[in-house]
């Protein structure tokens, strides 16, 4: 039986503090009532003592939200876990998610402390939290630019403190991929008490490498990933949760361990998120953009037509996808813009094809995407150039159909 990876979506929190993703307390709401029809395990619904606003949206999804974990962040304060707690004590599956940074750059200008008392910090934080409840989660804020031998330190106390996620956060996007899977593999070797906790990772992407880290987190022992909906958060963004899933799904024989996200919610949720916040993702972005199932050159578009595994590796239904799209521009060949005219009520001799692609490949130099009403218009208006093949009752389907 394959192990299972915990998604941890922390769209709510992390991804709702970039520039232009925030949202309100009935906002957050639907999408995390989608979040829980996603599949995910966690969700991080905000940061009670932030604002008013994110306190009421973490109470309303703790107590809307029937069978995932809500979590509320707070830093290693007794003040922010109290309010956490507040607004956590109507989740049916509450987690107090507790940090600290231990980088010693965070250590000597941010927190303006020596990591002997960052370490009493954590530690009293972990045993506050828990007369509140079981789940308590603590992160090692910069792990990735911290000396190693302190997280092992530091780990192996808030552990014993009762802390049963510890989290490490490529929180400025640091670390490389085969560098990041050895700080999880050395804290599973270094941390006498890990075996009482889940090790959890949480990657940026500020050089590109937020999923390929948490791949590598997965694949050298940890259980949890921290990742949010089309891969959105501060400066470049988190890991994106669609494109995890969909790598352990789609390379299955390469990994031990599955999620339990259903995958054809995948692009309805994305879907939700920009209609939401009003910003969409990239047209190229993977598993979930415009362009993740469309095809524009003319061996590509022949090759689907034959069979859709030519060239895509997944079906665009097993995201949510509606389908695939053979998009005509001058890349285009004769089989697309034929299987297009047919399925626009239009049917063409071979010669009268050729003369119709002329035409079409004259349109497609001097405009990005030929549309349908230009196919129209070109065969309609080109009656004459193509064998006078267009009789009305050609147009008329056409008219009828559409």
């Amino acid at each position: 039986m394959k192990r299972q990876i915990q998604i941890f979506d922390t769209t709510l929190r992390d991804g709702e503090q970039s520039p232009g993703f925030s949202m309100n307390v009935k906002e957050k709401l639907r999408l995390a009532l989608q979040l829980e029809k996603l599949g995910v395990d966690i969700i991080e619904a905000g940061f009670p003592i932030s604002s008013e606003g994110d306190f009421r949206a973490v109470k309303e999804i703790s107590a809307a939200i029937e069978k995932t974990t809500i979590a509320g962040l707070c830093r290693a304060r007794n003040a922010d876990i109290d309010r956490a707690w507040d607004a956590l004590r109507y989740a049916k599956k509450p987690r107090i998610h507790t940090f600290i940074a231990t980088s010693d750059i965070h250590m000597e200008h941010k927190l303006r402390k020596n990591r002997s008392e960052v370490l009493s910090d954590a530690v009293n934080a972990v045993s506050h939290a828990k007369q509140y409840c079981n789940d308590i989660e603590f992160s090692a804020e910069d792990a990735t630019r911290s000396d190693p031998e302190f997280l092992f330190e530091i780990f192996e106390a808030v552990i014993s403190a009762g802390a049963t996620v510890i989290n490490v956060p490529d929180t400025v996007g640091y670390g490389l991929p085969w560098e990041f899977g050895k700080l999880i593999a050395d804290i599973r070797a270094r941390v006498p008490n890990i075996g009482k906790a889940v090790i959890s990772a949480h990657c940026h992407n500020d050089l590109g490498f937020g999923v390929a880290n948490s791949i590598m987190a997965v694949q050298n022992g940890a259980g949890q990933v921290e990742c949010t909906i089309n891969g959105i958060g501060e400066r470049a963004g988190n890991a994106a949760l669609e494109e995890i899933v969909m790598a352990m799904r789609v390379r299955h024989q390469e990994f031990e361990c599955d999620t339990r996200v259903k995958q054809e919610e995948l692009y309805p949720t994305s879907q939700m998120l920009t209609r939401i916040t009003g910003v969409g993702v990239q047209p190229n972005k993977a598993i979930v953009g415009d362009n993740a199932f469309a095809h524009e050159a003319g061996i590509h578009q022949d090759g689907m037509l034959k069979n859709p595994l030519t060239y895509e590796i997944m079906t665009p239904q097993s995201v949510g996808v509606p389908e695939n799209k053979l998009v005509l521009g001058k890349h285009s060949g004769r089989n697309a813009l034929n299987e297009r005219l047919k399925h626009l009520g239009f049917d063409f001799s071979r010669d009268e094809l050729n003369k119709v692609y002329e035409g079409f490949i004259r349109i497609a130099d001097e405009k990005k995407v030929v549309l349908d009403e230009d196919l129209v218009s070109l065969s309609t208006n080109g009656v004459t150039e193509v064998g006078n093949r267009f009789v009305q009752q050609d147009m008329q389907r056409y008219l009828n159909k559409y």
